[in-house]
């Protein structure tokens, strides 16, 4: 008696891949990573600052944008996995390309006083409140 599994995604991966080689290397990858929802974040409250958290393995700090307005924040990037010539490809799992992702924050924030630190793939950006969104004290006279 033989036992046959079947995986029933081998054929859309087949399908990825045939895709995938059609439309060159700059587009493997843009399925899931463009769609907003890469790279993965947290993002926290810490008195007055908000602190985003992103994992971006892979992804080198001279490839990765940030820009800061208003209430949002865009984090871009470039993750390149390079198989070298002649190598076929087998199986896709590891996310590559382009990716461009905005964050909006429940308030306005400080663009100029962001701060952003790079650690063995993972992005902290610190997030101060702009100073009009600040509780302000009122004496009474």
């Amino acid at each position: 008696m033989s036992l046959n599994y079947n995986d029933p995604f081998d054929a859309l991966f087949a399908l990825q891949r045939a895709l995938d080689a059609r439309r060159g290397a700059e587009w493997i990858g843009r399925g899931t990573a463009a769609s907003g929802s890469y790279p993965p974040v947290n993002i926290f409250q810490q008195g007055d600052d908000f602190i985003a958290v992103l994992e971006v393995p892979g992804v080198g700090k001279d490839n990765l944008a940030i820009e800061a307005k208003e209430n949002t924040i865009r984090i871009s990037g470039r993750k390149a996995i390079d198989y070298g010539e002649g190598t076929s490809v087998h199986r896709r799992e590891r996310l590559s390309g382009v990716f461009d992702r905005t964050i909006a924050l429940p308030i306005d924030i400080n663009p100029e006083a962001v701060r952003a630190e790079y650690h063995d793939g993972v992005l902290a950006l610190f997030i101060p409140r702009a100073e009009h969104e600040k509780p302000r004290t009122i004496k009474i006279g």
